[in-house]
């Protein structure tokens, strides 16, 4: 019988480090939920101690949560890991994650500790965080860089001290795949009582090699995978959850452990978590990119007709590709639309929330033939993000743009309730729009991405518009989504707007000593 991989998802956590993928609440339980209908084993849902704000994240992750265990991260002293003990205190299983750095830069530079007093701390955190909890979980930060002693060492006496699994982390994405997967056998031959603990990996993807180096350690008998969905991380990223799964479950030749995920959840949670981080994910991206099981060669093609394993390792559907299509329109009743949003795992709160999605969708019905279940993503997201972010509110635009003459907007904006006229040329009609707005909000950010994509085919298709704004240091990304692009990119750009606005509580974890 094949062995247990663990699969533990940090797309709450390590994901929401990249800049401008900062999430909601909501947002994160609703991700939460997908990674739970996915089978995720553990979901690191955020950094309990970085503020309130994810302090009541995480709370809200593990009231919801039933199947997966749900984890916090804390540093290795007490108001950390005091509070990630109260953050998952409702969860039906709940893990602590405690770390301390254990490379020479990060000891000497960083910590400005030394090696003895960082092995005690590491101690003292495992066993304060096992007054809370049996799961405790510890991370000796740029493993990939410490000496194969001192980690040994480590090791040892965290796992002496009541910690399940140890992670071992390629922080800074530094190691190659031998490299890393020699590093877990050594560890695991060395220390005496490596068979009492689960060990597992964490690897960033610096050189693009993240996925090789999980899968290595894999090979050398990792039982437990940090990962993320599409990749998503600080920096290049993490581990992609899809490629490190389908790898394992196509590569049984090879890999004598499996996972328990169910694969035709991956695209949905791939989809939902690029909706809601406004990071698209490229075509030719592996497992859930648009080109991902697209084949336009000829030879390929034929290949594929007469035997589609020539050209294809794994079948779509497998990993959720299909062609279910929502075939509603402005006649539908609103129980129908009710039931298909519930069978792509949208439920609402509220009689009035779902009254005002449905009148979205009447909406849309009427300017497009055919709904795809991508467009009632991407309408709900729309349906978040206005009801979290009001201080600014797109009322109406209008934009000229003809051959030889400069495009003109004129846009009016709600600021705080009260409308406000703006009107500005522009190098194109996106342009003129973001100016005339600007004309009203003077905000000062800089626009640092401007992205569009079409969420579904045909002319008719939703764009889908990314904006990301700096100012000040923060960096936050705007969504917008709707028929006409240069509306989608106002709706992005006011979304932009309205969450830099906000006033910062959220400490971001690279501010302490993220793995």
């Amino acid at each position: 019988m094949n062995d247990r991989l663990i699969i533990f998802d940090t797309t709450l956590r390590d994901g929401e480090q990249s800049p401008g993928a900062s999430m909601t609440k909501d947002e994160k339980v609703r991700i939460a939920k997908q990674l739970e209908r996915m089978r995720v084993d553990i979901i690191e849902a955020g950094f309990p101690a970085a503020s309130n704000g994810d302090f009541d994240a995480v709370q809200a992750v593990a009231r919801e949560v039933k199947d997966s265990t749900v984890c916090g991260l804390a540093r290795a002293v007490e108001r950390d890991i005091d509070r990630a003990a109260e953050a998952i205190k409702p969860a039906a299983r709940g893990r602590i994650h405690t770390f301390i750095a254990t490379s020479p830069i990060h000891m000497q530079n960083k910590l400005r500790m030394t090696p003895e007093q960082v092995l005690e701390r590491a101690v003292w955190a495992v066993k304060r965080a096992r007054q809370y909890t049996d799961d405790v979980e510890f991370s000796p930060e740029d493993a990939g860089r410490s000496e194969a002693d001192f980690l040994c060492r480590v090791l040892e006496a965290v796992i002496a001290a009541g910690a399940g699994t140890v992670n071992i982390p390629d922080t800074v994405g530094y190691n190659l795949p031998h490299q890393f997967g020699g590093l877990i056998k050594t560890l695991r031959e060395r220390i005496p009582n490596s068979n009492k603990a689960i060990f597992s990996v964490h690897c960033h993807n610096d050189l693009g090699l993240a996925v090789a180096n999980s899968l290595s350690a894999v090979l050398n008998g990792a039982r437990q995978v940090e990962c993320t969905i599409n990749g998503l991380g600080e920096r290049a990223g993490n581990a992609a959850l899809e490629e490190i799964v389908m790898t394992v479950r196509t590569r049984r030749d090879l890999f004598t452990c499996d996972t328990r995920i169910d694969t035709t959840q991956i695209v949905p949670a791939s989809r939902l978590v690029s909706n809601i981080t406004g990071f698209p994910v490229q075509p030719n991206k592996a497992i859930v990119g648009a080109n991902a099981f697209a084949h336009e060669s000829g030879i390929h093609q034929d290949g594929v007709i007469k035997k589609r394993e020539t050209y294809e390792i794994m079948r779509a559907e497998d990993v959720g590709w299909t062609a279910n299509r929502m075939v509603l329109g402005k006649h539908s009743g609103r129980n129908a639309f009710k039931q298909r949003l519930k069978e792509i795992g949208i439920e609402f709160k509220t009689e009035q929330e779902l009254n005002s999605a449905f009148e979205r969708f009447k909406d849309l019905a009427d300017k497009k033939h055919e709904i795809f279940d991508e467009d009632l993503q991407a309408l709900v997201t729309e349906e978040n993000i206005e009801q979290e972010n009001e201080h600014y509110r797109l009322v109406s635009l209008k934009v000229c743009s003809q051959t030889g003459e400069t495009p003109f907007a004129n846009v009016t904006v709600a600021v705080n309730g009260s409308e406000k006229q703006g009107s500005a040329p522009g190098g194109g009609p996106v342009d003129a729009s973001f100016r005339a707005i600007d004309s009203i909000v003077g905000s000062g950010g800089q626009l640092l991405l401007y992205s569009v994509s079409n969420i579904t085919t045909g002319t008719d298709s939703q764009g889908e518009v990314t904006v990301r704004l700096e100012k000040g240091g923060r960096i936050v990304n705007g969504h917008g989504a709707d028929t006409d692009i240069v509306i989608a990119s106002a709706k992005a750009y006011v979304n932009a707007l309205n969450k830099l606005v906000v006033p910062v509580e959220r400490t971001h974890p690279q501010v302490g000593t993220p793995i």
